[in-house]
């Protein structure tokens, strides 16, 4: 029997992992949730302890003489939360497998904070020794991932642009009375 990665719809509880979390599963039945643009989003997961959790990040590390220390924001620092949380609850590092999502380019013409999102959270998996088991980074689109954290498996899904209408003009009707104008 062939493995399923794709998440089953139906799970009793759902967490939702904001900008700057970590979230490390309770090992009840539960699915990690988050929507990313340029972000990232980590799932770890541990196939022997059935310990998995997820972390969203919205920079990879501060700038070099900054003076800003890595915190809530950075992945230097989330990435480092949601390995060492996982170990306290009998993951084990070297059985780690990683799933990683978003770091899109949402604007044309602005930096590309999602491409070197996507290339931070590569790197620092590979300097750390834990394979990517599946990915879908870049573009120019959101996504919408969910995470089970006992079973390990994911489902994301792209988030359709949707295009702002064109304002309406406003009708003005004008009444008599004194306009001032300053």
């Amino acid at each position: 029997m062939q493995h399923n990665p794709e998440l089953s719809i139906g799970s009793p509880n759902r967490v939702t992992v904001m900008q700057g979390q970590v979230y490390v599963g309770s090992g009840a039945p539960e699915i990690l949730t988050t929507v990313l643009g340029s972000c990232i989003a980590c799932c770890l997961y541990d196939p022997i302890a059935r310990v998995g959790g997820m972390n969203h990040f919205l920079l990879a590390e501060p700038s070099a003489g900054s003076g800003t220390v890595a915190d809530q924001n950075y992945g230097i620092f989330l990435m480092e939360l949601l390995i060492n949380q996982m170990m306290t609850r009998g993951g084990v590092k070297s059985r780690m497998k990683a799933h990683i999502y978003g770091g899109g380019n949402m604007h044309a013409g602005m930096t590309r904070i999602g491409d070197a999102n996507a290339r931070f959270a590569l790197n620092f998996l590979a300097e750390e020794g834990i394979p990517v088991v599946r990915q879908d980074i870049g573009g120019e689109s959101a996504r919408r991932v969910d995470f089970d954290p006992v079973l390990g498996r994911t489902r994301c899904r792209h988030v359709e642009k949707v295009a702002v209408p064109a304002p309406k003009p406003i009708a003005q009707s004008v009444s008599g009375g004194d306009l001032e104008l300053f």
